[in-house]
């Protein structure tokens, strides 16, 4: 079952790359306060996520912070190297935390992770939420193949 607005976000380890190595994350531990815009997606390098998805989130970062938010997070079910990797590539240092979920550990447990084939295997569904001090407030689930609530100017106007 997917999470819904109202709703704590549930117990998941994730992980970070830095420049110092692969960090650890709880998520209840993560999100407890603040504002926080979690955008998730299907995976790293493929071809609706980096031609729009992660880049328009970069492009507008300063937008979504000078509206309220603290911290803007990119979740998907790759490993935490791919994830730094894909995030140099597209300039989210200091404006996007690349949470990696290589298990799905995270997805399955808000309700996101979703089969997609023989080639993606389990991956999180398309989504962005908004999570203040823990709980989630607004959830922007996609249709599958669509990319128009999840992102960063539909997202602002929830805000």
């Amino acid at each position: 079952m997917t999470i819904e607005a109202g709703q704590a976000i549930p117990q998941a380890t994730f992980q970070i790359k830095t420049e110092d190595g692969v960090d650890a994350h709880e998520s209840t531990q993560y999100f407890t306060s603040g504002r926080t815009v979690l955008f998730a997606l299907p995976g790293a390098f493929t071809s609706t996520c980096s031609a729009k998805h992660l880049p328009e989130f970069v492009a507008r970062a300063d937008d979504l912070r000078a509206a309220g938010v603290d911290r803007i997070a990119c979740l998907s079910v790759n490993d935490a190297h791919v994830m730094k990797a894909w995030g140099d590539i597209h300039g989210t240092a200091g404006k996007i935390d690349m949470i990696a979920d290589p298990h799905a550990e995270f997805a399955r447990a808000l309700g996101l992770a979703v089969h997609m084939g023989p080639i993606l295997g389990e991956r999180a569904t398309r989504c962005a939420m908004i999570i203040d001090d823990g709980v989630l407030t607004k959830m922007m689930m996609e249709e599958v193949g669509a990319y128009e609530v999840s992102s960063p100017t539909h997202v602002i106007t929830q805000l």
